[in-house]
């Protein structure tokens, strides 16, 4: 499974800053009970959302946050395929429907999710480090927190593990997966396999330029929406990053570099799309 990373995410996250903060909510309904593992009964999932007016959304590593003005925190995971979507209340609710936010203007947030991996929670500002992840175990994240190339290079030549690797490693960086990790390698001319503390001072620099680049073009063009992964914004407006992408999910494809067909192969159970013209 193709799992969203930072670009969709910060998408959605810029979109809710748009569409949802300053609103004030009138009604919430939790459909799914299981997709909020932290409330037993339906009403302590809704108490806290009722009458409350959203102050900001947020992003840490993967999971968004729409704070309240009473303290308390919509915190939501969209797991393996959740979705987003802002409609019209009187639209009617499909079947992956887990939770639906209702405001008193401009309609209802909807939380979607057809495989069950998405969680959606609400806690006091002081209890939010219990649903989320250690810090311990968040990445650098290269879109909230810029870096210098040479801080970045430190990082990666600190680390004895193939560039693949490092880069889909969340715990190294936040939300790069399968499809830009491929992006990026490609766009720098490096092969997954590479190790990283081997890298000179210039293939660091490439992979730096890369990374920022890639991440920056995709949130720009509002994420990835593919065939086995759709995605798309708070809007229904799948994502345009799909017209953009180099190498991933076009095997047998001319490469743009070197106009020989892209490489697909299988590497430490991740997959990968190249071109030979990547050393």
């Amino acid at each position: 499974m193709v799992k969203l990373e930072l670009p969709e995410i910060e998408t959605l996250r810029r979109d809710l800053e748009r569409d949802a903060v300053s609103r004030k909510i009138k009604s919430a309904e939790a459909v799914v009970l299981k997709s909020m593992p932290r409330h037993k009964t339906r009403k302590s999932f809704e108490e806290h959302l009722v009458g409350s007016k959203v102050l900001g959304a947020e992003r840490i590593g993967l999971q968004l946050l729409l704070r309240l003005d009473n303290e308390h925190v919509i915190v939501i995971s969209l797991g393996e395929n959740g979705r987003l979507l802002r409609t019209a209340t009187k639209t009617k609710q499909t079947d992956d429907t887990v939770a639906v936010i209702t405001f008193t203007q401009g309609g209802d947030l909807r939380i979607l999710d057809k495989n069950g991996t998405s969680a959606v929670h609400v806690v006091h500002a002081d209890e939010l480090e219990e649903v989320l992840p250690a810090p311990d175990e968040v990445g650098l994240d290269l879109h909230e927190r810029p870096v210098s190339w040479v801080e970045f290079g430190r990082l990666v030549m600190s680390k004895k593990m193939p560039l693949k690797l490092l880069l889909t490693d969340s715990s190294i960086f936040v939300g790069i997966g399968d499809i830009y990790s491929n992006e990026i390698l490609f766009d720098a001319g490096l092969r997954h396999d590479r190790l990283c503390n081997e890298l000179s001072t210039q293939e660091i620099r490439r992979l730096y330029r890369s990374v920022v680049g890639i991440l920056h073009d995709a949130i720009k063009y509002g994420g990835t929406s593919l065939e086995d992964r759709p995605f798309v914004d708070l809007s229904g407006k799948a994502g345009e990053y799909t017209e953009h992408l180099a190498v991933y999910g076009r095997a047998g494809e001319l490469s743009p570099r070197s106009r020989i067909p892209i490489q697909k192969t299988s590497f430490k159970h991740q997959v990968v799309y190249y071109c030979t013209t990547q050393v």
